[in-house]
């Protein structure tokens, strides 16, 4: 196929990267690590951490790790927030020769068990905030070995200890838990790890470009969550890919491991996570925000140095507009504002540029590509309003249903083929079936129009998929959970527009119980649904809309609605 698009590419911008320069995945961390062990890779609280700390650490965790006799390819569950301990116990699994499986801090019991069990997962590093949740379901699990973090254990001797005391005894953030050890399971400190490990030695594991380094879960395109396999290639890629695409925004910082990567968003989440990445690959440091919805410290955490890279989900920016601290920020360091994770609107957009001077960088990705996809030129003036150009080495067609490609300017099926592609979903054949072309392009679920300079724009969904501040949500997953509701006949849930969010979610309920209201529906949600999954309307009906075969017709509640 002819890349047009490649015409648009800004200067200096390479038309493919090579991914074979790296043997794997932690051979780019460990030569990281080399390169830049004095620079510092990040600073949380004022507290810093250099390279050369996060490699010792994630020496020690990794040796501790394969001390405890798991089986090469193991997964591991890293339940953390922006602490230090994530980046240290990320590097930790993959160089002791493990995957990472990413979990959401925040997830139900119910959410917690699903992703533990579907993955195998037999080893948990988790913040003692969230034990309590792990207390419910782990029992139900494989996990065998559970280490407990504590928010200060990174922090320093005295001020490490201080947080500790404050978040466990002054917040209450800390709820009680138990955690069961019978059959032989283990409970350890994140420090006593560290103690242990640094009296062991790591030893080197072999590793391919074709082994597994993450098991991200998304709700691919339909249902419950699935885990994309990512392979030390893929994320490797879309590390190079997005190094290629940005540049043009750094050429005027001679020294890269000058600049402040401000990480607001959770590093679990796939488009954060890359861009963690891709800073060790320049050796440039993370600002990390442990909770970027308190946003009067996040305001002055920006207000404390110089920063140059801010991504962001469009409520992110949008909500930091809004705040009465909000003018005080210096945005004159600031090189790049990209945006992704959920579609860009035009109002926050101006109005950003307006009162920053930086357009916001419209890009999309999703967890089955690395996060990367298509971008709009960094070199941009402009908020364009589309998704942009695919990157490097990546090719995009639009497809219609049979898998043949449409003219410029018709609408199909947006698909992408290229190296930071996932293989497919984690034990899910049938599902994998479905998810690819003849010719090698994943489906993604979206439509969109390529015009002649090759920009997409993304006019519709193929699925009823919700986007929630950035989130998946999966009408389907909903549905199914609504529905066990004592009093509940059926129900069917739909996104609206939202300012804040950028969808809300809403729920239509038929009952045979007139005592059940919208306050028992909306508990019951919060009982067993994490925060961006929980509706936020909830309306009463009679009966739903339904096709002649029965199916109800969202299509119809979303233009009732």
């Amino acid at each position: 196929m002819e890349r047009i698009w490649l015409k648009n590419y800004p200067p200096g911008v390479p038309h493919d990267i090579d991914t074979e320069q790296y043997k794997s995945l932690t051979d780019l961390l460990e030569t990281a690590f080399r390169q830049h062990g004095d620079s510092p890779f990040s600073v949380c609280m004022n507290r810093w951490m250099s390279y050369k700390e996060l490699d010792q650490l994630s020496t020690a965790l990794g040796a501790w790790l394969q001390s405890q006799g798991l089986a090469p390819g193991s997964r591991v569950a890293i339940m953390l927030p922006n602490l230090p301990q994530f980046a240290v116990t990320m590097a930790a699994v993959l160089r002791a020769g493990y995957t990472c499986v990413n979990v959401n801090p925040l997830y139900t019991a119910r959410e917690l068990a699903h992703q533990l069990k579907d993955s195998g997962a037999s080893a948990i590093v988790i913040l003692e905030n969230f034990a309590a949740t792990l207390q419910d379901v782990i029992a139900q699990t494989g996990v065998q070995h559970v280490v407990l973090a504590s928010i200060g254990d990174l922090l320093g001797p005295w001020y490490g200890r201080w947080m500790t005391f404050a978040v466990r005894h002054l917040a209450k953030m800390v709820p009680e838990f138990e955690l069961p050890l019978d059959g032989g399971r283990t409970v350890t400190t994140f420090k006593q790890a560290l103690s242990q490990g640094r009296n062991l030695t790591l030893r080197p594991t072999p590793q391919s470009l074709d082994d597994t380094a993450f098991l991200q879960y998304t709700g691919g395109t339909t249902g419950l969550s699935k885990g994309a396999v990512l392979t030390h290639r893929n994320v490797v890629a879309a590390i190079l890919q997005a190094e290629a695409w940005f540049s043009p925004a750094l050429t005027d910082i001679p020294d890269l491991r000058k600049v402040n990567n401000v990480a607001a968003l959770p590093l679990y989440h796939i488009f954060a996570l890359t861009l963690c990445l891709l800073a060790m690959r320049q050796g440039s440091f993370l600002t990390l925000v442990p909770n970027p919805r308190d946003f009067a410290k996040f305001i002055e955490v920006l207000k404390q140095r110089p920063f140059h890279v801010l991504p962001g989900v469009n409520t992110l920016f949008n909500a930091l507009m809004q705040h009465p601290m909000f003018k005080a920020i210096d945005f004159s360091s600031l090189k790049l504002t990209q945006a992704g994770g959920m579609a860009a609107s035009e109002g926050t957009a101006r109005s950003w540029q307006a009162a920053t001077g930086s357009a916001m960088i419209e890009g999309w990705g999703m967890s089955e590509t690395c996060a990367i996809g298509t971008n709009n030129p960094v070199t941009q003036t402009v908020f364009s309003g589309n998704i942009g150009l695919p990157l490097p080495s990546i090719d995009i067609a639009i497809k219609d249903d049979a898998g043949h490609s449409q003219p410029l300017g018709t609408s199909g099926e947006i698909c992408i083929r290229g190296p930071n592609v996932m293989p497919g979903y984690f034990n899910q054949p049938e599902e994998n079936a479905k998810t690819f072309t003849a010719d090698g392009f994943m489906r993604t679920g979206d439509i969109g129009i390529m015009d002649e300079q090759g920009f997409t724009r993304i006019v519709d969904r193929k699925k009823d998929m919700i986007i929630v501040s950035g989130f998946n949500v999966f009408p389907s997953e909903l549905e199914n959970l609504i529905s066990t509701c004592p009093g509940v006949v059926e129900c069917a849930v739909i996104g609206i527009p939202d300012a804040m969010q950028g969808e809300a979610i809403k729920v239509f309920v038929v009952r045979n119980d007139p005592l059940l209201t919208e306050e028992v529906v909306a508990r019951f949600c919060h009982d067993n649904l994490t925060g961006y999954k929980r509706p936020k309307y909830i309306e009463f009906r009679d009966e739903l809309p339904k096709s002649n075969v029965g199916k109800i017709l969202r299509r119809d509640l979303r233009s009732q609605k």
